[in-house]
């Protein structure tokens, strides 16, 4: 069963709102972009495959509010499923045009919700749609928090400074930089509770962050905080990371 903030940003979707449509764009992008350039394999550039990846996104954004969880195909799956659809048609139409010919695309309906059920899908596809959840509900505390919180977690948890030399660099205490990085923890576990709720279909992706060490309700305190902390900073970096192959594709 869907969740009630997958339903409202579908209903974003369907009104057409531009936001939610750049939510998607800016969150999935990346992932969807280096999952058709490793299919591609030098067979189409990089203007085809950032144009493949909106074509993939707008289908996914028009057919997600069809969505069937009795088919039980997770968010992932199904996202690979309209991937693969749109760089099929497209090579197909390549081949069509070689011939001579015309060919209609092909039309994605709720087959495609039963494709995605079996899609194959490898571990590192996997991780970077959880890391793309991740790097959004990063992005929402940096834009909601105080700038010098969110300065203190940054530089703490992902640029790795001990919490000695962020208070120093500051001008404050430890115990000032321990509070105002728990603040803007307590907060990214919500804003991940809430990115993770949204973009999920299935119980198995709700439960990805603590699989990820990614404890969301922590019990047992300062020992789940370091773990958490840890696991952001692994995960930021790796985003990053395929942040920057993306842009040096698109020069």
């Amino acid at each position: 069963m869907l969740t009630s903030l997958t339903t409202n940003f579908i209903g974003r979707l369907k009104s057409n709102d531009q936001a939610a449509w750049f939510e998607l764009w800016e969150t999935f992008g990346p992932v969807v972009r280096a999952q058709l350039s490793k299919w591609g394999r030098g067979r189409i550039g990089s203007e085809t495959v950032r144009d493949l990846s909106q074509e993939t996104l707008a289908a996914l954004s028009e057919s997600i509010d069809r969505y069937d969880p009795a088919r039980g195909a997770r968010f992932s799956t199904w996202l690979l499923a309209i991937a693969k659809h749109v760089l099929g048609d497209e090579m197909d139409k390549r081949q069509a045009q070689k011939r001579g010919g015309n060919r209609k695309p092909m039309g994605l309906d709720e087959t495609w919700m039963t494709a995605a059920a079996t899609q194959s899908a490898d571990a590192a596809y996997e991780a970077a749609v959880f890391r793309a959840k991740v790097e959004a509900a990063i992005r929402m505390v940096e834009k909601r928090c105080d700038f010098a919180d969110f300065s203190i977690y940054r530089m703490r948890v992902l640029e790795g400074i001990a919490g000695k030399e962020v208070a120093a660099a500051l001008g404050t205490s430890e115990p000032t930089v321990s509070r105002r990085l728990a603040k803007v923890r307590q907060m990214l576990r919500e804003k991940l509770h809430e990115v993770i709720s949204t973009y999920s279909f299935t119980q198995e992706e709700l439960q990805e962050a603590a699989r990820n060490g990614l404890e969301l309700n922590p019990k047992t305190g300062d020992a789940d905080d370091a773990l958490f902390d840890e696991a952001i900073g692994d995960i930021y970096h790796r985003q990053m990371d395929l942040r920057r192959r993306d842009q040096a594709n698109a020069v």
